[in-house]
């Protein structure tokens, strides 16, 4: 069973797209989500088809030589106020007023030319990402909310 904080109030800190996997991605205010993912995305279509990781992470991973930023990750949505760590998969997210979510994986391999594992020796995505299929689509906006739907 999850055990969720409802403490806080989750919401869509930054949105980024890629045209081809593995690059990082870039942010942009407003996505049009369908049932195969975010238009634009690499990652459409796909299982994973939206990619989800707190802002929070990116602290845990400081170094003197990388300013890092929502996207660098591969990352769609950055989340804020939300710990991914604690759900589950299966977990359903409501995102603004229409977009529903699925968890269908959490944390993945760090592929070898992942520049911030070769720079930082560590890389966040393999623990704390969540990767998520389409249940609903519609428009999503930065600042928009994230409900845990149970």
């Amino acid at each position: 069973m999850c055990d969720l904080n409802r403490s806080k109030i989750p919401s869509v800190f930054r949105l980024s797209v890629s045209a081809a996997k593995g690059m990082k991605k870039q942010n942009v205010k407003r996505v049009t989500v369908t049932l195969k993912g975010i238009e634009g995305d690499a990652h459409a279509g796909t299982i994973r088809a939206v990619s989800l990781l707190p802002y929070e992470s990116f602290g845990k991973l400081a170094h003197h030589r990388l300013n890092l930023s929502p996207g660098d990750f591969g990352e769609n949505i950055t989340t804020f106020g939300m710990d991914c760590k604690e759900l589950c998969v299966g977990t359903k997210m409501a995102l603004g007023d229409t977009v529903v979510i699925e968890v269908v994986q959490i944390g993945k391999d760090c592929h070898n030319d992942c520049m911030i594992k070769q720079t930082v020796g560590d890389c966040i995505m393999p623990r704390e990402g969540l990767f998520a299929r389409v249940i609903a689509g519609g428009e999503l906006n930065e600042g928009d909310s994230i409900r845990i739907i149970e």
